[in-house]
């Protein structure tokens, strides 16, 4: 069976550069689809990304692909910071399979969120507010 151009790219990369497996690669190239999709549709046109702008959009996927499992996902990729995203991304400049400006740095993705906040916050409940009434305790009537 023949693996797809993109496919057969990445496990070329995996085998070479072990940090990270194919689908943290696979996920990242959704996500940056995602991410540019969803900057044309707001913009109503066709710009290169920043590492913040596609770190953002791949928090948006993750949460929307995995819901409350993000986290746990990705750190099963080995994929624990923003870091690890410019990581993959400069992986792929690399191989050619994706393309780069002169201004893009890897530590455009330095410490962009806290992957705690970003993937497990948005699911905690939110704090009812308190009753200091006593169970039992009859309450003044509200006009």
């Amino acid at each position: 069976m023949d693996l797809p151009p993109l496919e057969e790219a990445i496990a070329r990369i995996c085998a070479s550069d072990r940090r990270y497996p194919p689908d943290a690669y696979l996920f990242l190239n959704e996500g940056l689809l995602f991410t540019l999709k969803d900057v044309q549709q707001r913009e109503k046109t066709y710009r290169q990304i920043t590492g913040a702008e596609l770190a953002d959009g791949l928090r948006r996927y993750a949460l929307e692909q995995f819901g409350p499992l993000a986290k746990t996902v990705l750190e099963h990729w080995n994929v624990r910071t923003t870091r690890d995203f410019g990581e993959i991304v400069f992986v792929l400049l690399a191989a050619g399979l994706l393309g780069k400006t002169e201004e893009d740095k890897i530590d455009d993705f330095d410490d962009l969120y806290d992957f705690d906040h970003a993937f497990l916050a948005p699911f905690r409940p939110t704090p009812r507010p308190r009753n200091t009434a006593r169970p039992g305790t009859p309450t003044a009537p509200t006009r």
